[in-house]
Parts: C-alpha cells; structure tokens; sequence
C-alpha cells in the first residue's frame, strides 16, 4: 500500500464502522486504532444498543486494542475517529497513551481537541497529538444524513 493512502485507508475502515453503528440506529462514529501499521482495536458506537453512556467508538477501540497488546498502555498507536472526541474520550485517550489522533469531522458541541477545549493541551502527564479534518466531508455527511433520517422519521 502507498504510505500516503495510509491515513485515509485508515479513516475509511472507522468510516465503515459508523455506517455500521447508523444501520444499528446508533449516532454514526466509528474508530480504528493502528500499531505498526496494523489496525488493533475497532469500535463504532453502541451506547443506544449497550444502554451504556461509556460505549462511545473510542472507548470501545480502546478496549479492544488493550487487550490484543495485553496492556493498558497504547504507546506507539495512532487513533482514527470519525468525530473529534468528547472529554471521556479524551480523557481516555490521554490515560491509554496513545500518540496521536486523527479525526474527521470537528464536534462544535462537545469537540475536545480543539472545537470546545483541547484536552491535549493541558499539563496531563501524556499528551497525545491531535489533528482534525481528514475525510471530513464524508465523516460530516454520515453524521448529517443520519440527524435528517431521525427528524424525518
């Protein structure tokens, strides 16, 4: 694979994973976490399905990636997410160690990377690197499609 594809490869594997979460009528986020250039955690949003306010995309693929590296520290992993994460995603990034974080869509309501606050920017002992707006018009439109399909119906 081209490396510079890399990063949309990536954002396009969390993109399907929110078209996922919208069949499942869950708010469409989906999440990839990569660790030497393979993809170790998925998770898209179940809080709807779970009745659980914790199963954000995020969260989710931070669970799956601990356990395949059998560790609670994600040093040396990049997250990609559909939607900028909110302060417990942020929060939980920031005590999982990821590195960096890649996301598409800003989030003027509860972005925490920059939209509202960035969480990254403050004097926790991790500070993970963040940057907005890859594929953003296609991780906007899941999200927009999604709100219309609601008030309609």
């Amino acid at each position: 694979m081209d490396k510079s594809n890399e990063p949309k490869e990536y954002m396009k594997q969390a993109i399907e994973l929110a078209k996922l979460a919208a069949k499942n009528g869950e708010v469409p986020v989906g999440a990839v976490i990569v660790h030497n250039g393979k993809i170790i955690g998925r998770g898209f949003n179940r809080r709807e399905s779970e009745r659980n306010a914790l199963a954000h995309a995020e969260i989710q693929a931070i669970d799956e990636a601990c356990r395949r590296l059998n560790g609670w520290r994600l040093i040396d992993c990049e997250m990609y997410v559909t939607l900028e994460p909110c302060p417990m995603c942020a929060g939980a990034i920031i005590n999982s160690r990821i590195d960096k974080v890649i996301y598409g869509a800003f989030d003027p309501k509860a972005g925490s990377c920059g939209s509202v606050f960035d969480l990254f920017s403050l004097p926790f002992n991790h500070r993970p690197v963040s940057e907005g707006g890859l594929l953003a018009d296609e991780c906007s439109a899941l999200l927009k499609d999604f709100f219309n399909n609601l008030r309609k119906s």
